[in-house]
């Protein structure tokens, strides 16, 4: 994996642009940017090849844009690949262009997603095979630690793997950054059973950590990472995902999706998909 592709955005400042090539550096990647340009030109009374020449004349804007874009954060605008692609639609170009040897898609969040409307944010998530790090609008903040999450309770091989990548890729980000890493395992309660006192939420939290010692003694021994870095906390996944963010004033999160698709993943999302609508930080996230 020796790039990244960094999805550019339209506003003067964007964060994607500034936060890849900080990192590019940092990892002596080599960046790829993408920008796309679209508009309705049929209705213009034009012939062909006056379309033509608008259509040029906005690639070329466009492509302006990102190189003025890049000059301000690196001043190097003219020495990185631009690709500025014609399209409405610009996840698909994304998916099938990082399935090539890139080591992230870097990407502004955006927070737009109704029932009917998915965006190019889930889109990546469910669908890249690449990580995808979505940027915030924050500056990292200098010495701001990294929070990687991890399911202890996963029996699949795959998923027991993805835990594993996760870890190793949130050690690599922190060693980089030269900040602490934090690895947390959630506990999830069932919140019906404890509402029905059928469970005691305190005991039921009690009782699984104690039974999934072992999984964690073997996840820190094949990482390499000491038992201190690692925190079990209980409450609702996503939720106490966001509020150890916060609390640790992590700069970036890392953590696994399993990617689901089609109507079950509107109306229910994943883990991953329910922090990212709630967390103010950076995302990494990653496939099995």
């Amino acid at each position: 994996m020796s790039k990244l592709l960094i999805v550019a955005g339209l506003e003067d400042q964007c964060a994607a642009t500034s936060r890849g090539m900080q990192l590019a550096e940092l990892m002596d990647l080599q960046v790829e940017v993408v920008a796309f340009a679209y508009a309705n030109l049929k209705r213009l009374k034009l012939d062909r090849k006056g379309i033509a020449d608008v259509k040029q004349r906005l690639l070329d804007q466009r492509r302006a844009d990102v190189v003025s874009q890049l000059n301000r954060v690196a001043g190097v605008g003219h020495g990185v690949k631009v690709s500025v692609i014609w399209s409405e639609d610009i996840h698909p170009w994304i998916i099938k262009r990082a399935a090539g040897d890139y080591a992230a898609v870097i990407k502004t969040r955006h927070r737009s997603e109704s029932l009917g409307y998915t965006s190019t944010d889930w889109h990546l998530l469910r669908e890249c095979v690449a990580p995808v790090l979505l940027v915030s609008r924050q500056k990292w903040k200098k010495g701001s630690a990294i929070m990687a999450t991890v399911d202890l309770e996963a029996t699949a091989k795959a998923k027991q793997a993805l835990n594993v990548d996760v870890i190793t890729s949130a050690r690599h980000y922190a060693e980089m950054l030269q900040v602490d890493l934090s690895v947390l395992c959630v506990i999830d309660v069932p919140t019906l059973l404890v509402d029905l006192d059928l469970i005691d939420a305190k005991a039921y939290a009690k009782e699984r950590i104690k039974e999934l010692q072992p999984a964690l003694t073997a996840l820190a021994k094949k990482t390499g990472l000491p038992l201190s870095k690692f925190q079990l906390k209980r409450g609702p996944v996503a939720k106490t995902i966001v509020s150890e963010a916060a609390e640790l004033k992590a700069q970036l999160v890392v953590m696994g999706t399993v990617g689901r698709r089609g109507v079950r993943a509107q109306v229910l999302g994943n883990t991953a998909e329910e922090a990212l609508q709630l967390l103010k930080t950076d995302t990494l996230t990653l496939k099995p």
